[in-house]
């Protein structure tokens, strides 16, 4: 491909330069392709253009002079980067229908809900998102909740190529003030909720907001939870046309007559004077909100409601959602990802509801994130478990037992009875070997994921193996 049909160029002769590809990253440069200096939050990539062009870069996209041969600068590198890769892969996007879901909890569930229901109407579906990217039954790896632009728009391709005719996405707030996403049109956008999460990015509330709004300025219709104290924020003054849900609050959908149950929600489906009985085989409140946006969604695609409360009945769980653990034993025990405040307080909340002996939560938070967040998920474990087993999550560069005093902050005026164990193998072990008849123990954090990041580096640990060799050895 000539550079000119990938970005405008003043100097013509540098517009017939023909590339060989696109990268922002200088170790992955090979003979003539076009690198991109993005400034990332830790590094700047301007700083390795000279290595780009040492390793055969013909073009170096910039915001500044770099005194580089064939440079083009522009305002914006990331705008710049997710056009181009958009024009790489010819527009893949554009024979697509898009769905787009953000907010802070509920994206991946939704997702998946949605995925099935369409499946349901005989489309073929790709999805992208935080567990894995999927093209129909195929799974295709994921390392980002929304991966970014060259990678995006090659799934894009490949999800085009192999017959899709939507991909549901899962949309971060990263990936928004990133311009990941950039000049893509969603046929809908859905906003769950919005709690705190990822502060040490967008240091405050109103920025983490501004960003998740973002959203909604690429959408032909917004699907928003009105429910949420967000919500209105989210609704105002959007050029689209919005679609509220809510389970109390005068909305275009609602739920209403809800029944929960330890392992399923039910309630009727009001819209457009329309009443359909939905039954979702997982509990808790939350399961409400995601069934109500995936119904939404499909609904709005013309989807036939019966097809709908059929396919969200048939659904199994999703992984690390709420996940119950087969044990064999007469106590229960639940994986879930919730890894936010929200996110505890809902699980906790959903489980405690169903307990008949104690409740139990394992949880730790992650290094090099957030750092407010670990005394209020602290006081919220305290506060609605009968038990907190205090652990590591993902520490990455941190030292474990400092994020652990963090956490234990926020349990200090409470008389909760807790345990503290660094190392999540051994906690998960004191937590099943003391487990007593009707417990429930919720392992809170790592959910879908099969790995812990220590500062040492990325190890293997995948919980439901845990507990196996636990029950093995007892």
């Amino acid at each position: 491909m000539k550079l000119g049909e990938l970005i405008l160029c003043d100097d013509k002769a540098m517009a017939e330069i023909t590339v060989t590809g696109i990268t922002c990253n200088s170790k992955e440069v090979k003979e003539g392709y076009v690198f991109v200096c993005i400034n990332g939050t830790a590094i700047d990539g301007h700083k390795f253009a000279q290595n780009a062009v040492d390793n055969g870069a013909a073009v170096i996209i910039a915001e500044r002079d770099l005194g580089i041969k064939n440079q083009i600068i522009v305002t914006n590198t990331r705008l710049a980067y997710s056009d181009m890769c958009a024009k790489w892969f010819s527009n893949p996007a554009d024979s697509l229908k898009l769905i787009g879901v953000t907010g802070t909890n509920g994206k991946t569930s939704v997702t998946y809900m949605l995925k099935k229901i369409l499946e349901a109407a005989g489309h073929k579906v790709g999805l992208i998102g935080t567990i894995q990217n999927m093209i129909g039954d195929e799974v295709i790896a994921s390392k980002n909740t929304t991966p970014n632009a060259y990678e995006l728009n090659s799934l894009f391709a490949l999800m085009k190529a192999q017959g899709c005719t939507y991909v549901i996405m899962e949309v971060s707030s990263h990936a928004l003030d990133q311009y990941r996403v950039y000049n893509l049109t969603f046929e809908e956008a859905v906003f769950t909720n919005l709690t705190q999460d990822h502060l040490d990015y967008h240091i405050t509330m109103e920025n983490y907001l501004e960003a998740k709004k973002k959203l909604f300025k690429m959408a032909k219709k917004a699907v928003i939870n009105i429910d949420d104290e967000y919500g209105e924020n989210v609704k105002e003054g959007l050029a689209c046309e919005v679609l509220t849900y809510s389970t109390g609050n005068m909305s275009n959908y609602s739920a209403k007559g809800i029944k929960y149950r330890p392992a399923s929600v039910e309630y009727e489906l009001v819209y457009k004077g329309k009443i359909k009985h939905i039954k979702v085989n997982t509990g808790g409140k939350f399961t409400v909100y995601n069934s109500l946006a995936a119904a939404i969604c499909a609904l709005e695609e013309g989807i036939e409601e019966e097809t709908v409360a059929k396919a969200l009945e048939e659904l199994e769980g999703v992984k690390g959602r709420a996940e119950v653990v087969p044990t064999g034993k007469d106590y229960t025990v639940i994986i879930d990802y919730a890894h936010t405040p929200d996110g505890l307080k809902n699980i906790l909340k959903t489980f405690k509801e169903c307990e008949k002996n104690r409740l139990i939560v394992l949880f730790g938070c992650g290094g090099d994130r957030d750092k407010t967040k670990r005394p209020i998920m602290g006081s919220i474990a305290a506060r609605n478990a009968d038990y907190v087993i205090v652990t590591s999550d993902n520490p990455r560069s941190e030292n474990p037992d400092e994020i652990i005093k963090d956490i234990l902050v926020g349990m200090k005026d409470t008389k909760t009875p807790y345990k503290v164990i660094p190392n999540r193998v051994e906690a998960i072990k004191f937590a099943v070997e003391n487990a007593h008849k009707d417990d429930i123990i919720v392992l809170a954090g790592k959910g879908h994921e099969t790995y812990q990041i220590l500062n040492t580096g990325t190890i293997h640990l995948d919980e439901r193996e845990v507990i196996a060799d636990v029950l093995k050895e007892n």
